[in-house]
This record gives structure tokens, sequence and C-alpha cells, in this order.
């Protein structure tokens, strides 16, 4: 049974860390952030982090239920420091498009926690206001409540699974990461166009694309889809299949 959570007023040290800090969720969440960076996602554990904070590991539960908590914590913050250097500035496209590569961004520049947290709802206050400003700009743009929540749906999760698969790969070890880079240059150049046509024909193109994220121009396939559904959109327009409830199962991220 997970240890109970002390409430925020209740849990704040009297004294400093061995480290000389004051111990709060924020420092706990911005530690485990860089024993991600250094030690990977199985590295995250209560007595490292206890260790790089300068305190017992067990002070940790006094913060979080345990260390999925503190998980769910990290994504959180991911999400919310997406929102800190953005502001909408009234196009809900250039809006949409430039909180979509914040938050890419924002993933990517931790990738050990990208892969840990990418698939995770937090339930969290970041999360929820990025939630919050994605459903404002869709509603706002004219959709109705039905495709806003399927076009967020698809929004939130392609730029969680883009996060997490750009990130999976910079989370590689170098020497890993340049070498599956290097095969589109060593290998697939190198194919002969008699037994692969298609790929021999566009063969430096795919060396000078394929090591580079294609989530931008995905997103904007799907900005596309979204403007599609609004010009298309007359008055007394009933709801067709592309607005049906999506009833298959999902991952239900963001």
């Amino acid at each position: 049974m997970p240890k109970k959570v002390v409430p925020e007023e209740a849990r704040r040290r009297r004294r400093p860390t061995r480290q000389g800090a004051v111990l709060s969720e924020g420092l706990i969440v911005r530690t485990a952030l860089r024993v991600l960076r250094e030690h990977g996602t199985g590295g995250l554990t209560a007595r490292r982090l206890g260790g790089a904070l300068g305190a017992d590991p067990s002070t940790l539960y006094r913060y979080f239920a345990g260390m999925d908590d503190l998980a769910r914590a990290v994504g959180n913050e991911l999400m919310g420091r997406a929102l800190d250097g953005w502001t909408a500035q009234g196009d809900w496209r250039a809006d949409l498009r430039s909180l979509g590569l914040a938050l890419h961004s924002s993933y990517l520049a931790h990738p050990q926690a990208a892969v840990l947290t990418a698939s995770r709802v937090s339930g969290r206050p970041r999360e929820i206001a990025v939630d919050e400003a994605i459903l404002g700009l869709l509603r706002g743009a004219g959709l109705t409540d039905r495709s806003a929540v399927r076009f967020y749906h698809a929004f939130i999760d392609l730029a969680l699974a883009f996060a997490a698969l750009d990130a999976g790969s910079l989370a590689l070890p170098e020497e890993a990461r340049r070498a599956d880079e290097d095969m589109w240059g060593t290998t697939y150049a190198r194919l002969p166009a008699a037994t692969h046509p298609n790929i021999a024909a566009t063969a430096d193109r795919l060396a000078a694309r394929m090591p580079h994220s294609a989530y931008p121009v995905v997103l904007d396939t799907l900005l596309d889809g979204i403007a599609a559904e609004l010009t298309g959109r007359q008055p007394g327009h009933v709801a067709g299949p592309t607005e049906s409830d999506d009833t298959r199962p999902g991952t239900g991220s963001g």
C-alpha cells in the first residue's frame, strides 16, 4: 500500500539538506531531471536521488507517493516548460504550431526524462494548463466541441509520440546514434538501382532528411486537416463520420 503523501505545508524541512538546500517538490523534480540525464531511466532511484539532494531517500516519500508519482511530476514539469516561453498571438494555426513545437522541444531538452514520461498522464496543474490552452485554441478557431476533442487527441498524442521517438534516439549512446544516422549513407545509398530502384533514386535525399525529426511536417499535415474542416463547415452542417466519436482504444496520453 503506497504511503500517504504529506500535505505541502507540513512537509517542508526546517533544516537544509547536506547540500545546503531546503527540499521542495520543485527541487526534487529538477534534481530528478539531472539524475535522469546523467544515469538514464534505469538510474533514477530513491537512493541515487537522495544522494544527489543530500537527503535521506525516505524523505522523498514525504513529497511523492512513490517513484512512479515522481515520474508523473517530471512529465508535468516538461509539459509546463513548453508554456513558459509561449504566448498565444491570436492566430489559431500559428499558435497551435508554435505550442506543438514548444512541447516537442521541451521533451527533447531532456531525452531520458522524455522516454520515461511521454506516455504518462499526470493530472497535475502544468499539464492541465497545456491541455486547457490546446482546447481553447481549437474551440476558439470555431470547431465543435466534438471536433475540438478529436483534434486535441490527435495533436497531443502526435507531439508526445514524436517526443518519445526522437528522444529515444537522442538518449542512445553517441556512437550508436551516429551509426544509425550514417546507415542512410553507408547502406541505403549503396543499394543498386537494379534491385532497389526507388531507394536508389532518392538515396541522397533520404540521407539528408532521415536524421532529422519528421514532427514539423506531420504537425503541418494535422493543421491542414483542421483548416480543411473549418473551411468546409457550412451553417446547418450535420456531423458526419469524420466527426463521430472514435471508440477504438487509444493511448489517452496528455
